[in-house]
């Protein structure tokens, strides 16, 4: 959900752009996506101009001083309320400059940005403005779409689990930058893996944390991520009530994770299966309750191993009583 967000933009003497918003940048790209917005907005002024623009812009962490009712980060949407934050900043500076542009071009005027910027600093136009976005009731809420196929390959001595691959895709609306919305949709699912397949919390009898370290508590490493992982962004189509159509990507793609999960328990079943074909062992049925997180041991157990071992010690036993009889006859 889009929440009240601050903005400010200033324009220095010297060209150069100096951006605040209330959001935190915590590895989610907000700042390179607040920069982009930056240039495109500022770019209605002259549209060659935005891509140089793009360097032009810093963004620089504010606190409660310099921008109040900051809000928090947090629900995903920050990137996107932040981003529009900027744009109403822009949009006035727009405003202040384009009628300087046209100015200057009736003049004769060669007009570049630091030509326009050093000619508003002389005609003491007002090169800074603040906005706070609050968004319309219709648009604080909207729904991300996405689906994921998973293939896993378990291992019924251990419990352990390998995911084969893994595809998913995901609605982003129109994004604002795909390669940082790739990179969100990929870590939100393995964190998702993470929650459904390893990190158990446990308590001890006094309700204090036992799993508190990774020596207990198994966080997602390289050998969790899909062997072969494959994510296909979709670009949907215009949608005047989101932040230039676009849409959140930070923790929506979590839950397709729970694919990996499933994948999981169909393995089970079918290990599970497997056990009625040698002897319709018991624990073998089709009915089962599958734990998460979906750990070794819980995975080991459901698919029968306690009985698999009674199975094999079984036989190893027939075949020892097997060749003590062999040896009696010679």
């Amino acid at each position: 959900m889009q929440r009240p967000t601050p903005g400010k933009v200033s324009i220095l003497q010297d060209g150069s752009i100096v951006v605040e918003v209330g959001g935190i940048e915590i590895g989610q790209g907000l700042w390179t996506k607040v920069k982009q917005m930056t240039a495109y907005a500022l770019g209605l002024i002259e549209s060659s101009w935005a891509k140089d623009l793009v360097e032009k812009v810093r963004v620089i962490q504010a606190d409660t001083l310099s921008i109040v009712q900051g809000g928090l980060t947090a629900g995903s949407t920050t990137s996107e309320s932040s981003c529009e934050a900027v744009k109403l900043c822009c949009n006035v500076l727009v405003e202040r400059l384009t009628p300087l542009k046209k100015q200057l071009q009736e003049q004769n005027v060669s007009v570049d940005w630091p030509t326009l910027i050093r000619q508003a600093q002389m005609q003491s136009v007002n090169l800074a403005a603040h906005s706070y976005y609050v968004p319309e009731s219709s648009s604080k809420s909207y729904l991300n779409f996405g689906a994921a196929v998973s293939e896993v390959e378990i291992d019924i001595l251990t419990g352990e689990t390998t995911i084969l691959q893994s595809d998913i895709i995901y609605d982003c609306g129109q994004s604002l930058n795909p390669a940082i919305d790739l990179g969100q949709i990929e870590g939100a699912f393995v964190q998702g893996i993470g929650f459904f397949m390893h990190e158990e919390y446990l308590t001890n009898e006094d309700g204090l944390m036992v799993s508190n370290s990774t020596w207990t508590y198994k966080i997602p490493t390289i050998d969790t991520i899909p062997q072969n992982f494959n994510v296909h962004v979709v670009n949907s189509g215009h949608h005047k009530k989101r932040v230039l159509s676009s849409k959140a990507s930070g923790e929506p793609p979590l839950l397709l994770a729970v694919s990996v999960h499933c994948a999981t328990r169909a393995a089970v079943k079918a290990a599970r299966e497997q056990l009625k074909l040698w002897g319709k062992l018991d624990g073998s049925d089709s009915e089962f309750y599958l734990d998460v997180p979906a750990i070794l041991p819980v995975v080991k157990t459901q698919c029968g191993l306690d009985y698999v071992e009674k199975y094999l010690e079984t036989l190893l036993a027939q075949k020892s009583y097997q060749s003590c009889i062999n040896i009696d006859l010679k």
